[in-house]
């Protein structure tokens, strides 16, 4: 009897000394240590009318887990894309570590700091295609490791990094050189500017990038315009200019299978540009010959809650020079494209 009394006696000792940590381990649970699971899915159907070639394609079907782990890891994130036009890819892969309120780190594979356009996520871009900022000129991803620092009592935010010269899907590439990206974003009422810079390798010629963006966003409308300047070293090829001017007007809908209709315009533009990667002579090519570009579009929505369905239609007009080769895939074309995130 003394055994087992003192048995339970001890028991309670060490509950009664654990309270302190269960209490504090429920505090970090509270605090969202389980993660949260989010999707998007993005399918369409594409028709250029003047030579009747068509195509069904799923352009994203991503699948990621995304949360915070106590004060300190105040955000993680992995996120898979299942079917990017039929590849498997790993999109995201980071954590960020928040020393206090205004400055963070965040380790891992991420979207370089760069660009409004090119760092917008599928489920919230406005047209069924990237402008070609997001897709030829301003679409980087990376390796690496940035800083954010939010300036204290004023609108303005940070952000640097440095990473990896070599392509996401190569991490044990030693190399010499390094990339470099960082933008500074301030909002003020309505009207968000921001302001970036960009230094990357993607084969043996450094490329040098300069982005500015304004925003205007008010009531139902929203207005963005957005230029960068990109400038290849040792004259390996012809600086590229690229734009990006679109609005977006949105009306409430009170009956009906959908509450919201939108309404998008978009005119965008390139001169001539090269991936920056090499042909066999050693020299940098055309990869993208120069382009104009309109693009109108109607959208009807289903938004509630953390679900969000988009049935768009898109229709794009390209403009080229008279004596410009044009590939199937950058001619005039309708567009359908069914998103849904959950």
């Amino acid at each position: 009897m003394r055994v087992r009394f003192t048995c339970r006696f001890f028991t309670l000792i060490v509950l009664f000394q654990s309270l302190p940590l269960m209490a504090e381990m429920q505090e970090e649970k509270d605090a969202g240590y389980l993660p949260e699971i989010h999707g998007t899915i993005r399918a369409k159907y594409e028709l250029e009318p003047e030579y009747m070639e068509n195509r069904f394609q799923v352009r994203n079907a991503r699948l990621g887990a995304s949360g915070k782990i106590g004060s300190l890891v105040d955000y993680y994130k992995v996120e898979a894309d299942f079917c990017d036009r039929g590849e498997f890819k790993v999109v995201d892969a980071y954590a960020r570590v928040a020393f206090d309120k205004s400055f963070k780190i965040q380790v891992g594979q991420m979207r370089i700091p760069f660009s409004v356009d090119a760092t917008r996520a599928p489920h919230v871009r406005y047209f069924a295609n990237r402008s070609f900022i997001a897709k030829q000129v301003g679409n980087v991803r990376g390796v690496g490791a940035k800083a954010i620092f939010k300036v204290p009592d004023l609108p303005v935010n940070v952000e640097a990094g440095v990473f990896n010269t070599a392509t996401i899907s190569e991490h044990q590439v030693w190399q010499r050189e390094m990339s470099y990206a960082g933008k500074i974003n301030c909002k003020l009422d309505n009207v968000t500017i921001e302001a970036g810079v960009e230094s990357i390798v993607p084969d043996s010629i450094r490329i040098n990038l300069i982005d500015g963006t304004v925003s205007w966003s008010a009531g139902r409308w929203m207005l963005e315009g957005e230029y960068i300047y990109k400038h290849y070293t040792g004259n390996a090829f012809e600086a590229c200019h690229a734009y990006n001017v679109m609005a977006d007007y949105h009306i409430p809908l009170k009956k009906g299978l959908f509450n919201q209709v939108s309404f998008q315009g978009r005119w965008d533009g390139m001169t001539d540009h090269s991936d920056g990667k090499r042909n066999d002579d050693g020299r940098l090519e055309l990869t993208e010959q120069a382009r104009k570009r309109l693009s109108l579009g109607t959208t009807l929505s289903y938004i509630r809650k953390g679900v969000r369905t988009d049935i768009r239609l898109n229709y794009e007009n390209y403009f080229y020079h008279h004596d410009a080769v044009v590939a199937s895939g950058d001619r005039d074309k309708v567009v359908v494209e069914l998103v849904v995130r959950f």
